[in-house]
């Protein structure tokens, strides 16, 4: 037996309940099922029910009573709470079924790996459905009904489209995956990663040895799985690998980036990601390789990023696809009503999107200039006109449009990362753009001066985009404006956790906007409270901490009765900084201890100003040190 023999996915509406039995019947080394429900961390569970259970109990999986867990081992806070803790789980038929192998685990039957069918699943509280995924489901089916009432009442300006032949409204998505991938227990040289990236001598470049072999192995086993990959290759970050004595590549450090097909379903979009992270870390790993999905994993190096398409089409009712955000002439108009509306949406509420889809620390640690990361909320279309394209990779959405392949146009989100949970970043994202619709369709304004609001200068009034903000540059914002300019014209960008989801109180007229039956302010709430306590928790046990080692570890190199001067004043700034952060004096506490009486006490205004103040002189510490320990010697 060989791995060909395995099936890997059984796609959605293929099989009835026979069919899907029969199928599991001819292949025994699948032995488990797994409900795979995914709470608003993204945390996805993983089950383990014996497949005899499946089949004697086939029905029941699709019933919200009949399997359970403790909500204890979910993130639902505010919901799931101890006094009621119960949280059913039901299988999605809707979606694509993944068998996950283990080859570590082989069936001495029938010498396959053991397989664990995995069926994507909703979770469902006394107070109703509250994963990731019903959210995303509900979310899309109300802002598909919303844009359909919308579209027959007001047509969409600059697309000749009748209403009255849509069928449906679809939602064309994708995501892809930026990762690092190392040899086991190595260490970084930041300093050289960052030269490399300057010079960008990994970019585009051939891979080698057991990463081109992962790699390819990666984009084969996706295809298996049904993901339909287009694209595997190096990314920005990395340094040249190492040949020991047998002629293998050691010190391994490279980013790789994989791409797959979109999907017509936001939900399918969603887990397909999950199933490819699965894939790519099994592969490296069999390979001997260690992969992080973390946006910023090493500082001072580009991080990783999960660029989300997001488009708008209709399925008519004689079954042709139309594109709702092209408009009929593609080389003298950039967008639809409807296009420009979805933009206006979004941008104009990105300050409650954001916190739902940069939610950790090491998210924000990667939205920083100078890294090709989006800071400012601002768009590109793509050009000064639409018959000269270009494509600015500075802002936080841009839009992909090609005359040639009209069916794929559709606006880049750059911010997300590979954990952000991609089921909430989605809904949120639909739902801003439904506003924006909301506003394009019915105030029966031309493309033209849609385009003209949405290219609007600060200062300029405008009937929905805010009148102190712009909205689009068609330049790169980094090098034509300064900080100031940028924070003064897009809005300035979060440096913490706690500083982004206070847009939420701070914009309550924003959030209003958003929040509907399918996406319910309980639920919002829900994950702005988990996202909270993991940043502060993770702040006190984790990042404080870790960087008290590092403090500790900054010690004097030179000799007492040095005679340059040099190294004494260096080592005398160096060392006052470590105090001032590390050491607690009879005058005063020091930053580290003031973080954590800061949150003892649950000040997170303070807390939060304060741990921007430590990663500042964190990062001048490290320089400073670098200096003195490289001229001590």
């Amino acid at each position: 037996m060989t791995k060909d023999d395995l099936v890997y996915v059984i796609p959605a509406g293929q099989y009835g309940k026979e069919g899907v039995l029969a199928l599991l019947e001819q292949h025994p080394e699948i032995k488990f099922v797994s409900l795979v429900g995914v709470d608003l961390a993204g945390n996805d569970t993983d089950e383990k029910i014996p497949i005899s259970v499946f089949f004697d109990e086939y029905d029941k999986f699709f019933n919200a009573t009949a399997f359970q867990t403790d909500g204890s081992s979910v993130v639902l806070p505010g919901i799931a709470t101890l006094s009621n803790a119960r949280v059913d789980i039901k299988a999605d038929p809707g979606v694509n079924w993944f068998i996950d192998y283990n080859d570590g685990n082989i069936d001495p039957a029938t010498g396959k790996p053991v397989g664990t069918l995995r069926i994507p699943s909703f979770l469902r509280h006394a107070t109703g459905f509250i994963d990731s995924r019903s959210i995303l489901r509900n979310t899309v089916d109300y802002v598909g009904d919303q844009i359909l009432d919308l579209v027959k009442k007001y047509g969409i300006k600059g697309l000749s489209i009748n209403p009255d032949d849509i069928e449906k409204i679809v939602f064309t998505t994708a995501t892809e995956l930026e990762f690092w991938v190392k040899t086991p227990s190595q260490d970084v040289e930041t300093r050289l990663l960052s030269a490399s990236q300057k010079m960008q001598e990994q970019y585009w470049q051939r891979t080698h040895g057991v990463v081109r072999t992962a790699l390819e192995q990666t984009v084969e086993r996706l295809e298996k799985y049904g993901l339909q990959p287009e694209m595997g290759h190096k990314e920005v970050g990395g340094i040249k690998a190492h040949i020991d004595d047998s002629g293998k590549l050691i010190f391994v450090l490279e980013q790789i980036e994989v791409d797959w097909k979109f999907s017509n379903d936001p939900v399918q979009t969603a887990d397909n990601e999950i199933q490819a992270r699965i894939i790519v870390r099994e592969v490296f790993r069999e390979n001997g390789l260690e992969v992080t999905f973390q946006a910023k994993p090493i500082h001072g190096v580009a991080g990783s990023g999960e660029h989300t398409h997001l488009g708008i089409g209709a399925i008519l009712k004689n079954g042709k696809f139309v594109n709702l955000f092209n408009p009929d002439d593609m080389n003298k108009e950039f967008l639809s009503a409807l296009g420009y509306g979805a933009i206006m949406g979004l941008l104009k509420h990105y300050e409650v999107i954001n916190p739902f889809v940069s939610s950790t620390t090491d998210s924000l640690n990667r939205l920083k200039p100078g890294f090709e990361a989006p800071v400012c909320i601002v768009t590109a279309l793509g050009g000064e006109t639409p018959d000269v394209p270009s494509r600015n990779r500075s802002v936080l959405a841009g839009l992909i449009r090609a005359v040639e392949s009209p069916n794929a146009t559709r606006f880049e989100l750059r911010a997300p990362n590979p954990f952000t949970n991609t089921y909430i970043a989605i809904a949120m994202c639909y739902l801003g753009a439904l506003d924006g619709i909301k506003y394009a369709l019915s105030s029966g304004k031309s493309t033209a001066e849609l385009l003209a609001e949405l290219s609007k200068k600060p200062g300029e009034a405008a009937d929905y985009l805010e009148k102190d903000r712009a909205y689009r540059s068609e330049v790169d914002v980094f090098e034509e404006f300064t900080a100031e300019q940028r924070d003064a014209m897009f809005g300035k960008a979060p440096r913490t956790v706690w500083e982004n989801f206070k847009a939420l109180t701070a914009y309550p007229e924003k959030l209003e906007d958003l929040a509907c039956d399918a996406f319910q302010k309980r639920l919002m709430e829900s994950f702005k409270e988990g996202a909270l306590s993991r940043w502060a928790l993770e702040l006190q046990y984790r990042i404080v901490p870790d960087n008290l080692s590092k403090i500790i570890s900054a010690k004097q190199l030179h000799l007492e009765d040095d005679t340059n001067p040099l190294e004494v004043e260096r080592w005398e700034k160096i060392n006052a900084l470590r105090t001032e952060l590390g050491r607690d004096t009879d005058e005063s506490l020091s930053i580290c201890s003031k973080i954590k009486k800061a949150l003892a006490d649950k000040d997170y205004d303070t807390a939060s100003d304060l741990m921007i103040v430590m990663s500042d002189k964190m990062d001048e510490l490290a320089d400073l040190y670098y200096e003195y320990s490289h001229n001590a010697f």
